[in-house]
Parts: C-alpha cells; structure tokens; sequence
C-alpha cells in the first residue's frame, strides 16, 4: 500500500484511520518476531494520533499533508519519551528528552508513529547485523541481509509493515539498504534536512531521509521534513519546492552520464551491470540523452570515506563515557577505569573498530598523512561531480556492486563488506543528492537497485526521471511473499 491508496479508503470511508492502523500494528505482530524490522512498537501512541485524526475527519476539518499515514523510524532519531537505542548496548535505556526536526516535522503534518526501527549499531555497518538486538532478515529471503545501516527501515516498508521509513544515510544507509530490499531510498543534498536529533555519526556526511514504496511518497514526504533550522547551523536557508509538481514532467531531452568508473568496476556483478544498462535503453526510449562522462577518483570515495567517517565518529562517540547518561560498567574503582569499561563493555566489535581507526587517523604524527589527505581527495571527488555535472543533468549508476548477501558472509571480513557502499559513498563526500529505485530482480529473485545522482538541490531533477522510469517499469508493486 502506497500513499494514495490509504488515502483513498479513507475518502471512500473504507476504513478509519485507527482501524487502518491497527491493521499494520497486527502485521508487525505477526511478522516482526521473524523479520526483526522493529525495537521499539508504539502501538499506545499510533492509536492516539489515529484517534485525533479520526475526529478531524468526522468535523469535516481540513486534514494536515501526511494526515494518519503510519511510518516507521530509524532508531537513531530522537523520539521524546520514546527509547531512542541506535541499536546499542550503550543506549539501550536512553530515552530521549525532546524530538528530533525531522519527526516533530512529520506528527505536526498528521503522520502516525508505528515504532522504532532496527539498525546497525550507531549506523555502522552495511548489514544490519551490528545491532545489539539481533540481525533484520530481508523480506525476499529471511537468509539474507536487508541492507544497513537503515536495515529496519527498509526491511519495514518492504513488508509492509508500514506505508514509509526515516532513515539516515552516511555513506549509502539508506540507499544501499532500500536496493536489498526493492524500495525506493532519497538521501537528500547535505543540509536540506535539518541533524537536529539525529545521533551523529559522522557530522559531515549524515543526512536524514525517506524509505518509500515508490518515488512521489519519497517526493511527499522530502517535502515535509525539508527546510532550514535554527537548531542545525549546516541546514540549507534556501526555499523547499513542492517535488510532487515536476514529477510526471517529461524527461526528452534530459542529459544522464554513465559513470564509466562505476560500469568497469571488477566487483560488479554481471547480473547487476546487464539489469542497470537495460534500464539506461528504458531512459533511452522515454527520450533522455545518455553519454559516458569520466569520474577519475569515483573509485577512490571508499578508501576516503573509511578515514573521514571513522574519524568523525571517533570524535562523536567520545561522549559516551558512563558520566552522564547511557550504559555505565558497574564496579568500577577509579574514572579511567569506569571510562575503559563502559566503552569496552557498551560498545560492540564494529564501532570499536571504527573508533580505532578514527583516533590513529586523527592522532598526532598521522593527521597529516590520513586524514587531511583524505579531505583533500574528497576536494578531488567533489571537483569531479562538477566537471561532469557541466555536461549532464544526472548522473546514473548501480546503487551496490551486488545484491542481498547471506547473513553471515562477512562476519570475519568486515574490510570486504565496506566495499557494499563502494557506489554510494562518494556522493556523501560531496552532499549530492541521490535516489536508489528498484529496476529488476536477479535470477534469484533479489531486487536489483538503480542509482541517480544529481547536483546540489536538484532533488526534483532526480525525482522526476526517477517517477518517469518508475512508471514505465512498474516494479513498484513487486512485493516480497512473506512467510513465517
């Protein structure tokens, strides 16, 4: 179910919006405990904004945009009075205070909170399987990986366990998850959605956004949560478009590079690459002008991601150190020790990694040689979008070099699993705007996922050829079969 179908059997009196909420409420009942899609469920609190909305409707009022469509939302956004985890031992009994932008955004325009979503541990990880509360199972085969780190999200909507998921992309977090899954995933240019209340991770490459079945929901909701605030200094103070009105514009004689660093790439699966290029005659049919364009230092987002990012994260997690708030050890006899143990203790394998190579890259010595070098290649990168930008509208490519993998497969490998976002990461070097959509499924059956890119605050540019496609293809009602 998308959004203009539980709109319409709310306008056909149908349903109510609390038995429609009810009746995803059931379903993750039924599912969750085999999916793990969600932490948290907040059935007290969906049934409250369900009622409000029911009463609004019964007075004839005008309804707010997003009135009574239920959403989930990824476990590392502040929800008041709600626990708010990041899937971590160190913040399993956290709850937050206040609410973050994006969701106080979303209950003020009438949207309905099901629940909490999975996720690797503080949004570190490519699979899902970092969490301290268990792996989330894809939907299209519960042996395999939904994606990460917004595993739970996209495992969610999926499922259908709710109409759209919030998610947060560093590196690919949404996107890489929501082409696992065959959802659509919009990671926004950095700054058009506010980080107030979103638990960092890497300050400068995060970005909150929507998890949807198809690309006018992604549109609706970009909209909402879009705009600047004073609570975030790096938010964008530029005017937010409706992106609903240019969606079924057509797009003769839009301009899309191939990103030729992306297509020669030996990792990339044969079934992935042959599933994209015949996306590309799709495009080609519908009137877009396709050409090959030279990113020279695409490939070299990756090994720069993995110093900035862990760098980022090794200064943001300083914070956690049991004083005044989180997990703390017990039995400690002196500060450092409270302090060594209640990270050791609270923290799992993959951030502590992270936080390791973070501190060498920033340490005294080797600042120069890692992390300033990498910022200069991530210049390099940017400077690379705008000379192809210069000759293209959008750029195209395969969201991951391969589909779902099996749950497990890189658990002693965790160097090979970072090369998941080897085709995402370099967009968040450089704040561009990306949209992962569905274009087939392998001969497994797993979705395959189509990357655009666009420039900075040309959501709309994506979102339109996104639309376009996703209408001629008509993959957005391919849903898993679940079984339990």
């Amino acid at each position: 179910m998308n959004f203009f179908e539980f709109r319409k059997e709310i306008k056909n009196k149908n349903a109510s919006v609390k038995e429609l909420t009810n009746e995803f409420l059931n379903k993750i009942e039924t599912y969750n405990p085999k999916l793990n899609a969600y932490i948290t469920t907040t059935k007290q609190k969906a049934l409250e904004q369900a009622e409000y909305i029911d009463k609004i409707i019964d007075k004839n009022e005008s309804l707010p945009k997003l009135a009574g469509l239920p959403l989930a939302i990824k476990d590392n956004l502040c929800t008041k009075g709600i626990v708010t985890s990041c899937s971590s031992k160190m913040l399993k009994n956290f709850v937050a205070p206040y609410e973050s932008t994006t969701t106080k955004n979303l209950w003020n325009s009438g949207a309905i909170c099901l629940g909490k979503t999975n996720l690797d541990e503080f949004a570190m990880g490519s699979s899902t399987e970092t969490s301290a509360f268990g792996v989330t199972s894809n939907p299209w085969d519960f042996d395999r990986v939904p994606g990460g780190s917004s595993g739970g999200s996209a495992a969610s909507v999926a499922a259908g366990l709710c109409l759209a998921a919030i998610g947060s992309d560093t590196g690919g977090s949404i996107r890489q998850p929501a082409s696992f899954c065959g959802v659509v995933g919009l990671k926004p240019t950095y700054g058009r959605v506010s980080r107030w209340g979103l638990i960092a991770f890497a300050s400068s490459l995060d970005q909150v956004g929507p998890i949807t079945n198809n690309v006018s929901d992604a549109a609706e909701l970009l909209y909402v949560i879009s705009g600047k605030d004073s609570y975030d200094s790096t938010s964008l103070d530029e005017p937010v478009p409706n992106y609903l009105l240019d969606l079924d514009k057509p797009i003769k004689g839009l301009k899309i590079g191939l990103i030729n660093q992306c297509f020669d790439h030996p990792g990339l699966d044969p079934e992935v690459k042959s599933s994209v290029l015949n996306s590309v005659e799709i495009f080609k049919a519908l009137g877009a002008e396709i050409f090959n364009v030279e990113c020279p230092r695409f490939n070299d987002g990756i090994a720069t991601y993995y110093v900035i990012a862990p760098s980022e994260a090794s200064a943001n997690l300083a914070r956690y150190d049991g004083v005044k708030y989180g997990f703390r050890s017990p039995n400690c006899d002196n500060l450092l020790d409270m302090t060594s143990k209640t990270r050791s203790q609270g923290f799992g394998d993959e951030v502590q990694r992270r936080i390791l190579i973070g501190t060498y890259a920033l340490s005294a010595g080797y600042s120069d040689a890692y992390y300033k070098k990498a910022q200069k290649v991530r210049t390099l990168i940017r400077n690379d979008f705008d000379n192809a930008f210069k000759n293209v509208d959008i750029l195209l490519t395969p969201t991951c070099p391969t589909t779902a993998f099996l749950k497990g497969d890189y658990s002693n490998d965790p160097l090979s699993m970072y090369l998941s976002d080897l085709l995402t990461v370099p967009v968040n070097l450089a704040g561009l705007p990306a949209i992962s959509l569905p274009c087939g499924l392998d001969k497994k059956g797993l979705p395959i996922g189509l990357q655009l890119i666009g420039n900075v605050l040309e959501e709309n540019r994506i979102l339109n050829a996104a639309n376009v496609f996703e209408k001629e293809l008509s993959f957005s009602t391919t849903k898993p079969k679940l079984q339990i």
